[in-house]
């Protein structure tokens, strides 16, 4: 009998590999019947270890891109180059400054494999016109606009 190329995912290295194995496929172009199998199996295997083990409906949506990232050894710089913006708009996201734009879900779910909905939920922005961690000498730049109005 065949050994099975696969197997259940028991292992956090085992769910590294298998991760890995699947980016090279989608990134190999490949359309053949065999990869595409390979790519599904491969998907359900992951999605059956993340059910289990990153509960992502108890996440929020950038604590799952942050997770994501650990996981596939990615940086800021990589996400902002995925979805093809700076890297202070993906640290803004990261920080909780900025929410994620629907082009911007897209390409993550697409990128991860995951459903849209894993980034199309509500979650908390940092206020920063309300936030007192602002630097010194920063003034509000609303107020700024509204003396600029007023006096001329």
């Amino acid at each position: 009998m065949e050994a099975l190329k696969y197997k259940v995912i028991k292992s956090e290295a085992q769910y590294d590999k298998y991760c890995d194995l699947l980016e090279g496929l989608l990134d190999s172009g490949s359309q053949s019947n065999a990869v595409n199998d390979e790519i599904e199996l491969l998907t359900l295997l992951i999605e059956k270890w993340d059910e289990e083990h990153y509960p992502f409906e108890k996440l929020d949506p950038i604590e799952i891109l942050k997770s994501l990232m650990k996981d596939h050894k990615m940086k800021a710089v990589d996400i902002a180059a995925l979805i093809g913006v700076s890297d202070g708009l993906v640290s803004d996201m990261l920080n909780y400054k900025k929410g994620l734009s629907k082009e911007t879900i897209r390409i993550l779910a697409n990128r991860f494999k995951l459903n849209q909905e894993a980034f199309n939920r509500p979650y908390k922005l940092v206020n920063l016109t309300n936030s007192r961690s602002k630097a010194p000498g920063v003034v509000n730049t609303k107020k700024k606009l509204k003396r600029a109005v007023t006096h001329h």
